[in-house]
């Protein structure tokens, strides 16, 4: 059976949720890989609305194992709310399974991503971090001071980290961003002492589980957060996440390697949408903006941010092909266009007099950039249609178009946010 990565292709936002949870139905196991709970996966179920940050939404499966792999960051109060959620709506949470290598998010974390956040943003420097704690946690684990799940498990070295850790944050909170909150290291110790206990049935090494699950020949998918121009060396920096949400992050994050994954889905929105501060060439500042906005529910899963919206972007969707190797493209909410006269794509930028297709590293050079665009004819209400043979030529002709720019075949069209509501292409 072939093992899957699905990643977000764009900024973000893209629906990945719908089509992991599509995909899911037929995988064995189903794998986070990076990220924390900085991120949000919603699933609409019959009539029922699932929102996920830390378990895969695979979990809505009866059986399937479900992994949180050692890429991710974990915040234990957030798992365990999330699974407390769950159980009170009669899901089968026995098959989760929490990698002994994670690192946990401390309640140090979140205050100093808040206060250097505040403190940025006075300068208007701020990244729009979530402020749950992500970044600072990643940078504990780079600095090779993080707090591992397995550490939990040890309580005298548990005890000393936190401990050294406490005194050295309460340092920073006071002395460099000028904060009153200090922590209590006992008091940590007490409170995690206490998730350990709960989330002990859940912890195990992933790295084997998803290794033997792949050797046994099962169906494995491994579930991207974020997006492609989110990920730490490749995307907007530094309007980035703390991980890596592209195809490559996945071997990292899960233990697994390169060889052992067989399909690359990337999945995108009929246009186009972000998050925060930084360039970007397609953004609609117009009705049409707005009513895409409106039209496509577009606003943050966690933060409930109103997302910027534009036109779809074929630079950004070769760039995500080439960086990840993507086999397919699921393209997500094109229904959300309905009734428009014309469509537009973005085929290239206009870059110091010069026509590029490629994407810049430098913010300051992508701020210079200057949308190229193909304009196709609109279409109407699709949500109904189940079979591609049934779209109007109009949206045949804007997908072959993505296809051509993107040079990647798509493979599923979303026409709405229900299971029922994807479309395949053989």
């Amino acid at each position: 059976m072939p093992t899957k990565v699905i990643i977000g292709a764009q900024w973000g936002d893209e629906g990945k949720a719908k089509i992991i949870d599509i995909l899911s139905e037929k995988a064995d196991v189903v794998v986070r890989c990076q990220g924390g709970n900085n991120a949000g996966h919603t699933v609409a179920v019959d009539g029922d609305v699932y929102k996920f940050q830390l378990i895969p939404s695979g979990i809505l499966y009866s059986g399937k194992k479900c992994v949180v792999g050692n890429g991710v960051v974990i915040d234990p109060e957030g798992i365990l709310s999330e699974i407390d959620g769950l159980v009170a709506k009669h899901i089968d949470v026995s098959t989760l399974r929490i990698s002994s290598r994670a690192h946990l998010v401390m309640p140090y974390h979140k205050a100093l991503d808040k206060a250097k956040e505040t403190i940025a943003a006075q300068d208007g420097k701020d990244i729009g971090t979530t402020m749950k704690g992500i970044g600072p946690c990643y940078m504990d684990k780079a600095e090779r001071s993080g707090i591992r799940v397995c550490d939990l498990y040890h309580e005298e070295v548990f005890a000393q980290k936190v401990r050294e850790n406490v005194k050295v944050k309460n340092a920073m909170l006071k002395y460099v961003y000028n904060q009153e909150i200090q922590f209590d290291a006992e008091e940590i110790i007490t409170n995690y002492k206490k998730y350990a206990e709960r989330l002990k049935q859940y912890v195990d090494d992933t790295t084997v589980t998803v290794y033997e699950a792949i050797k046994e020949g099962k169906e494995v998918l491994f579930e991207g957060a974020q997006g492609t121009l989110l990920d730490l060396d490749l995307g907007t920096y530094p309007y980035v996440t703390s991980s890596h949400p592209i195809t490559g992050g996945a071997c990292i994050g899960a233990g697994i390697g390169p060889t052992m994954i067989d399909e690359c889905i990337g999945v995108m929105k009929g246009y186009i949408t972000r998050v925060g501060k930084g360039p970007f060439p397609t953004e609609l500042h117009d009705e049409i903006g707005d009513r895409i906005r409106e039209e496509g529910h577009e606003f943050g899963t966690v933060t409930g941010r109103p997302r910027r919206c534009g036109w779809f972007d074929a630079v950004i969707g070769e760039f995500a092909v080439r960086t990840s190797g993507l086999t397919q493209i699921a393209l997500n909410k094109i229904d959300v266009l309905k009734d428009l006269e014309k469509v537009k794509i973005c085929v290239a930028y206009e870059f110091n007099g010069e026509r590029i297709k490629y994407f810049p590293a430098s913010l300051e050079d992508l701020e210079l950039c200057k949308p190229v665009y193909e304009e196709l004819e609109g279409w109407g209400d699709i949500s109904h249609i189940r079979t591609y043979q049934e779209l109007p030529e109009s949206v045949k002709k804007y997908l072959t178009r993505i296809e051509e720019l993107c040079g990647c075949k798509i493979t599923m069209v979303g026409v709405g946010p229900n299971r029922d509501q994807n479309i395949i292409i053989e």
